[in-house]
């Protein structure tokens, strides 16, 4: 069976905008259009030239750029009604822009169109006939979007495909169904798909909404349905609940269904793709992201890293190497020997002759963690422990005695102060720093008392603090959990620290991040991973 050529939309740069907390400058546009290019995007959807200066612009910039493959899509409407499509500023303004292709959205939700517009059915028809024959007559590709198609065809299929078959008159090259309020549900999708494509002879795209949580099922029930160009974002980013995530349709139409798609896609960098984006937007990305999330294949469960060790394939549905992203396994009350054993290995220590001391660790990691530790998001912290436990790392350093003094008044107006005394290879240090706060003090206090000895401590700052406050019912008398992220510009590690005192929770953290740092530093066989 001839495998199926699907054409690849992304519209990040134009819907993925809508988003809440995305913003992008014209030079970051440029940038995801020209790594979209490289991917293996056939159109990008840049934006809506004439709605704002900063698209206008991003039109510009790309007109000296050279797209590989790809071809660059300006968004907008069909001609307000009353103007003449020749007259009519938006699609004139889509013309200026020189993109060889552009889409443009008309109603075909009967509702849409006498309540939104106040025109009638001829007039409608009438409108996106005349605005997409406008716009295919100067030459360009046209790409019709059917705004509210599938709450359109549901209330008055009639009214709906009659659009439809307004802009195939006027030349559309495809036309896309929309699900516009994301809430249509497969089946719905499936079966107005198979009857479109029996008045429609026109080739037909997809252009899901995530409001139920269904864009992406859509997207592909309309792909087996016989769509041929599917629409969608990176990362899922668009208004409300975002829009179809290309990330999650792409590996399945390749890896599942057994499609294809005009580019060959390196699939390979589908995660560092993912990545890309959410970096440029300032975004944190979905941990639990299908296919390219850091814990989609993450193993936690000690039966299940038994069975992963010996074929992966009893619980991840594909090899993670496939898009770009890697197997973990993590280490928690619920390891067994095998976690141990795989982390051990990850890290370069040898316990395979030690069944005896992987059964304490676990045994070990399981009290600790009953007592509120957590390693999974520590990983530096349980290489420590592991090395420790083969007698492989001491501490750089020892505790003494520490004071934190925290003053503050009914102005707001606070002083925190640590005084530290560390013993380094029997050399006692006595020293004391301010800081912002009790932590930020005691972290100075350590670097001061240290950067003698070590200094290599300069290049390291801490990245992330985290407090979790665990029996909430003990009140202000609970044990917390502190994880502490620390970089020093290359690499970067996370380690946790447990007390009812959030300072003694977090003295525990900084002291394995430095200590960790230093244990990297000056074990040559070992690098940061």
């Amino acid at each position: 069976m001839q495998q199926r050529v699907i054409e690849l939309f992304d519209t990040t740069l134009r819907d993925g905008t809508q988003g809440e907390a995305v913003t992008l400058t014209v030079r970051d546009k440029v940038s995801i259009a020209l790594k979209l290019d490289e991917f293996g995007i056939d159109i990008i959807e840049g934006g809506w030239p004439g709605s704002n200066p900063r698209d206008e612009e991003f039109f510009q910039a790309m007109r000296r750029e050279n797209l590989r493959h790809a071809r660059l899509c300006a968004f907008g409407s069909t001609a307000r009604f009353g103007n003449s499509v020749e007259a009519d500023s938006n699609l004139n303004a889509l013309l200026h822009a020189e993109t060889p292709v552009v889409s443009i959205f008309g109603k075909t939700w009967r509702f849409h169109a006498e309540k939104g517009l106040g025109i009638s059915e001829n007039d409608n028809y009438k409108l996106i006939r005349d605005s997409v024959e406008y716009l295919s007559r100067n030459g360009r590709r046209v790409i019709f979007d059917a705004e509210h198609f599938f709450d359109g065809y549901q209330a008055d299929p009639q009214f709906a495909l009659a659009m439809l078959r307004a802009a195939e008159e006027g030349g559309a090259s495809v036309i896309t169904l929309c699900d516009t309020n994301g809430g249509s549900l497969p089946h719905q999708v499936n079966e107005a798909v198979r009857h479109v494509r029996t008045v429609i002879n026109s080739p037909l795209g997809i252009h899901t909404h995530n409001d139920g949580d269904l864009a992406v099922a859509n997207s592909l029930i309309a792909i087996s349905a016989g769509v041929e160009h599917v629409q969608g974002t990176i990362n899922g980013l668009g208004e409300r609940c975002g829009n179809a995530n290309l990330i999650s349709i792409i590996p399945n139409l390749l890896l599942k269904l057994n499609m294809t798609t005009k580019k060959a896609i390196q699939l390979e960098q589908l995660t560092s793709l993912s990545l890309y984006v959410s970096e440029l937007m300032n975004l944190v990305p979905h941990s639990r992201a299908a296919f390219v999330g850091k814990s989609a294949f993450a193993h936690k469960g000690g039966v299940h890293v038994s069975a992963v060790l010996k074929d992966s394939r009893m619980y991840e549905h594909i090899k993670p190497e496939l898009v770009g992203n890697t197997q973990r396994v993590l280490v928690s009350d619920l390891s067994g020997q095998s976690n141990i054993k795989y982390k051990a290995k990850e890290l370069g220590v040898d316990i395979t002759e030690s069944s005896e001391f992987s059964k304490r660790l676990v045994t070990h990691i399981k009290n600790l963690e009953y007592n509120g530790y957590q390693f999974d998001g520590a990983e530096a912290s349980f290489e420590l422990m592991l090395r420790a436990g083969k007698s492989e790392f001491t501490p750089f350093f020892k505790t003494l005695d520490s004071k934190v003094h925290v003053m503050f008044d009914t102005e707001k107006h606070g002083k925190s102060e640590a005084v530290l005394k560390i013993e380094v290879n029997g050399e006692v240090e006595h020293t004391a720093a301010n800081g912002e706060g009790p932590v930020n003090a005691l972290d100075n206090a350590l670097r001061k008392a240290l950067t003698r000895f070590y200094p290599e401590i300069a290049t390291i700052k801490l990245v992330d603090y985290k407090v979790r406050v665990l029996d909430e019912k003990d009140g202000t008398g609970a044990r917390v959990r502190v994880l502490i992220q620390t970089s020093d510009g290359t690499h970067s590690w996370s380690t946790v620290g447990v007390s009812e005192n959030i300072i003694e929770a977090s003295w525990q953290a900084l002291c394995d991040s430095v200590n960790y740092k230093l244990f990297k530093t000056y074990y040559p066989l070992q690098k940061i991973v």
